[in-house]
């Protein structure tokens, strides 16, 4: 569970390096906390349903996950931009996402890569640390 909360601890730091491990147990916690919000969206869209439209609890929820969601692209951003200083590459990487189509693909494959061993002019080798 350390992990999946690493990069929330390291809220807005956009400098150092991030293992593997921390990027996809972040990916791993932001997609358990969609599918709890998905399935709360469909529980209070059926309470309080009538012919006029879902209940109003399906707007609470839907402004709950929009608060959470801002409250996590920060540290998404973040740890985007430490592993590809992990390896050794610009955080300006990142701006790939932008592009429509084939951005988040080759994101995608850049944060399945290993990262540079020892040392580099981003930090210490996280993995010689943990």
């Amino acid at each position: 569970m350390e992990w999946m909360l690493l990069p929330i601890k390291r809220y807005a730091d956009f400098s150092g390096r991030s293992r593997r491990k921390e990027y996809w147990m972040f990916v791993l916690f932001t997609t358990l906390v969609a599918v709890v919000f998905g399935a709360l969206a469909v529980v209070a869209s059926l309470i309080g349903a009538s012919d006029e439209g879902p209940g109003p609890g399906l707007y609470v929820v839907l402004v709950l996950l929009g608060l959470v969601w801002l409250g996590l692209i920060v540290p998404s951003i973040a740890v985007q931009v430490r592993r590809f200083h992990d390896q050794g590459r610009s955080g300006w990487f990142w701006l790939f996402n932008l592009i429509p189509y084939v951005g988040g693909f080759i994101v995608l494959v850049f944060m399945c890569l290993e990262g540079e061993r020892g040392a580099n002019a981003y930090g210490p080798d996280p993995k010689q640390i943990a």
